[in-house]
């Protein structure tokens, strides 16, 4: 008694979805009697491609010799069209600077000013040209270390500059240089 083998059961395919199927395309109807009437058409030469010839390098002009330096050549681009380079433009000499010449003052800075008895305690008695004022009363606050040491813009004045200042203990230095000028004649 022989056994009867099962066979595998087969599995069922899988579904595909259907898939829309398109129209097939129109075609125009030929007619056959101008398709009779054609004649063959004549061999045409095979047409030619355009290739860009490479045209000899222009000579160049020889370089000017009050040229001084010279500028890194410039990568080039493969050749495609000859197109027209820009010439550079020409490069300006810088202006020579006067060191020989020294700078004039101005002669109204230069005129000897008669300072007041208040600033005369500071700078002295004799007429002496504003600038050389400046330089004595910054000499002056320096010595006897007069500037603000928190703000250093500040002159905090003593008993000598505080009548030059108008009786103020403190002063900017920018208002200081209009306080001492109302002290010159």
């Amino acid at each position: 008694m022989a056994a009867a083998k099962k066979k595998p059961a087969k599995k069922a395919p899988a579904k595909k979805k259907p898939v829309a199927k398109k129209a097939p395309a129109k075609k125009k109807p030929v007619a056959k009697k101008a398709a009779a009437k054609k004649k063959p058409a004549a061999k045409k030469a095979p047409a030619k491609k355009a290739v860009a010839k490479k045209k000899p390098a222009a000579k160049k002009a020889p370089a000017k010799k009050a040229v001084a330096k010279k500028k890194p050549a410039a990568k080039k681009a493969p050749a495609k069209k000859a197109v027209a380079k820009k010439k550079p433009a020409a490069k300006k000499t810088p202006a020579k600077k006067k060191s020989a010449v020294k700078r004039k003052p101005n002669p109204a800075f230069m005129k000897p000013m008669t300072p007041s008895a208040a600033l005369a305690a500071v700078v002295g008695a004799k007429p002496i040209p504003r600038t050389e004022v400046t330089k004595k009363i910054w000499a002056y606050i320096k010595k006897n270390d007069l500037q603000d040491s928190k703000n250093r813009r500040n002159i905090n004045a003593d008993d000598k500059l505080k009548p030059v200042f108008g009786g103020k203990k403190q002063v900017s230095m920018f208002e200081m240089t209009k306080l001492v000028n109302n002290h010159l004649s």
